[in-house]
Parts: structure tokens; C-alpha cells; sequence
């Protein structure tokens, strides 16, 4: 089982080091990492170079955005499963990749996700919070919960069927994919209680109240356009979600 695991990057040098090496040092043999660039202005390209000994396709060109990106790497993949991997995220130890082929092939599903450690980006062996939803229903998305995505690997097959990630969303178009994949399509999937990626905080989805907003109303509009119902009072109820996450 072939494994492409793409990664989107714009002005990454700060970070993308560490999500190389991450790649390089799996032991699943299989993997096609993918990485897409924007046309970085930094020292991304010459860290690629050095540091990408798994890197099997990369393109560095101007792109309409994250998600233009990300359906680059899709078009390119030629793996069963594709999973992406942030250009400041990287894999919480060098078996992760091993553990979700493992699950794909013992429980025969779609996809499988796992937790999510959210860390100081000035010190990574601080978590800041624990992402687990070991108890996932497709309804918890009417509050705004989905599962972790960059820890969401799923079947190539599946986004071949669902379509691209929409380009007219500005932050939720993740969120908008795992509605439509998860309700819409109604994929399987199986959960890992373990850690399999790490995430730096930060980013445009968490960057402030504006930001907060945008990525709400873009919720609301993700369930409408794939036919489930919530407003921001529903979207409220996971508020203590989060909390917990913070203090457990």
C-alpha cells in the first residue's frame, strides 16, 4: 500500500527542516512524499533539496492559496492513501506512517485518524493541547468538530469521488472536505488513540477573533451547502470541548 503524503509550503525555511526529516525517518518503505510550493522567496527550496531524501514529486510555483495547493499534491498522488503533512507539522515518532497502514489493512476502511499534539512552536516538547476525539460521530460536526486533519489519511479513491478542495473557502475548506466525505459520501473510518502528528500553534485559522469569525460562518456554510443544520449557538457547544483539551 502505497502512501503519499503531500506537503504544502510558502516562506517555510523557519520549520520545514523538521517536517522533512520526519518523512525521511519512517519506516514504512512505501511513501510518496509530495511537496508543493508556492514559489518561496526564502531558503525553502535549498532546505528541500538537502533535507528531502523521500521527496518524490516537488513543484515551487505561484498557486491561488492553500487549498490550490493541496489539490496540486492530489492530481499528482499516486498513492492508495493520501494524507498531508503541514510544512510545520511534523510525525510524533518514526512508526507513524507503520500504525495507519496497519489500521487500514486490520479494520478495511477509508480513512483513519489519530490525536493531534498542538506545541509551543518556541519549545516542541511543550504541549499546549491534546486534539483526540475518540468518540467521533459525523453529527459532532454540527458544533464544529472534525477530526484532526493533518492526522486524516484517507483513501485516494475517496477524494476521487468527493472532488477537489474548494478554492472559495478562505480557512474551513478542510472542515467543508471532511463534511462532505464523512456525510455526503458517508466514508468509513477508524480512530488511533495515540499521537501520530505534531502540530506548531499558530495559523490563519487561529490567528485572532477575526479570524474566529471567518472560520465559523465558513462552518455554517460548509453543513448548509452539504445538507446538515447549525448556527453559531450550536457551533458554541464546543467551546468545553476545547477547554477540556487545553487543561486534560
Amino acid at each position: 500500500m502505497r502512501v503519499s503524503i503531500i506537503t504544502v509550503a510558502y516562506n517555510s525555511a523557519a520549520t520545514i527542516a523538521d517536517t522533512l526529516r520526519s518523512v525521511s525517518g519512517q519506516t514504512y518503505p512505501d511513501i510518496e512524499h509530495i511537496v508543493i510550493d508556492g514559489g518561496s522567496t526564502d531558503a525553502t527550496l535549498e532546505i528541500v533539496a538537502r533535507e528531502g531524501a523521500r521527496v518524490r514529486q516537488f513543484v515551487s510555483e505561484p498557486d491561488a492559496g492553500i487549498y490550490d495547493a493541496m489539490n496540486k499534491g492530489l492530481r499528482l498522488a499516486s498513492g492508495e492513501v493520501v494524507g498531508f503533512l503541514n510544512s510545520d507539522d511534523y510525525f510524533a515518532d518514526p512508526s507513524a506512517i507503520e500504525k495507519v497502514v496497519r489500521r487500514f489493512k486490520e479494520r478495511d476502511t477509508d480513512a483513519v485518524f489519530s490525536c493531534l499534539d498542538i506545541v509551543d512552536p518556541d519549545n516542541l516538547d511543550r504541549v499546549l493541547r491534546k486534539y483526540r476525539i475518540s468518540h467521533f460521530s459525523p453529527f459532532m460536526l454540527r458544533i464544529g468538530v472534525m477530526p484532526p486533519h493533518p492526522t486524516f489519511y484517507c483513501k485516494k479513491s475517496c477524494y476521487d469521488k468527493a472532488g477537489p478542495y474548494r478554492t472559495d473557502y478562505r480557512i474551513a475548506a478542510d472542515f467543508e472536505m471532511m463534511v462532505r466525505l464523512l456525510l455526503r459520501y458517508r466514508i468509513t473510518w477508524s480512530f488511533i488513540d495515540e499521537t501520530i502528528v505534531k502540530m506548531r500553534a499558530g495559523g490563519l485559522s487561529s490567528s485572532g477573533i477575526k479570524s474566529s469569525w471567518i472560520v465559523n460562518r465558513e462552518i455554517i456554510r460548509a453543513c448548509a451547502e452539504n445538507g446538515l443544520y447549525t448556527n453559531m449557538f450550536i457551533l458554541a457547544l464546543k467551546l468545553p470541548i476545547r477547554l477540556w483539551e487545553r487543561i486534560s
